[in-house]
């Protein structure tokens, strides 16, 4: 099962059985809530991406790609093509570590200064090419077309689905009752998901073995 943009939204009104102008206009907020909720609560592979630029010589700043949510790694390569990873740590960290910006030096840290900008330090002393392996948010269902279906409309239906209808059913100010049963089904699916994304995705029965459960 799977849904498109189109479908998602028709799914959400047959279940509230509601077609007003007013809740068929925040279709797309719901779904935007629901979709912002998975990307918080769970890490997914597909959810990574790596970016290449430069470090700039004499800038202790490093801009942050647009999509950007939290890093995973941050590497930058010297003069005899080695990777070098730097190690994430607080601005404080960095500012006591390297209270003059006109310090120079190969960059052995690295903190998110802003939403925009990592801040490096040592103050990096070339121009270094760099590469940042980070979490991203990915497209939202509803930038795309009714007959387009996004990652988690195809992959994750049932948690898209009941994280919409929370939302969509708490606009209503539904009974509590059929919102209780709402959450419960989300949190159901996310749970499946959850398992999925964080265990499943990240390891493999060589390494870890077969899970095996006490006999009855």
């Amino acid at each position: 099962m799977s849904f498109t943009y189109g479908e998602l939204k028709q799914a959400l009104q047959d279940y509230t059985e509601n077609d007003e102008t007013t809740f068929v206009n925040n279709l797309p907020v719901f779904i935007r809530n629901a979709e912002e909720k998975l990307l918080k609560l769970i890490q997914l592979t597909d959810f990574r991406k790596n970016a290449t630029g430069n470090m700039t010589t004499d800038s202790e700043y490093l801009g942050c790609p647009s999509d950007f949510l939290a890093p995973f790694s941050l590497s930058w390569t010297d003069g005899s093509s080695n990777k070098n990873f730097l190690n994430y740590k607080d601005v404080n960290f960095l500012q006591e570590f390297g209270p003059k910006s006109t310090t120079t030096g190969s960059p052995k840290y690295y903190a998110l200064f802003d939403r925009d900008n990592f801040v490096v330090s040592p103050t990096p002393d070339a121009s270094y090419a760099v590469e940042l392996h980070y979490y991203y948010r990915p497209e939202s269902l509803t930038a795309l077309s009714d007959s387009q279906k996004s990652w988690l409309s195809e992959n994750a239906p049932f948690a898209l689905l009941y994280g919409s209808l929370v939302e969509a059913y708490t606009f209503m100010k539904g009974e509590p009752d059929v919102l209780q049963n709402y959450q419960q089904q989300f949190q159901m699916a996310l749970s499946g998901l959850k398992q999925f994304g964080e265990s499943k995705e990240v390891t493999d029965n060589y390494r870890t073995g077969m899970l095996i459960r006490p006999k009855q």
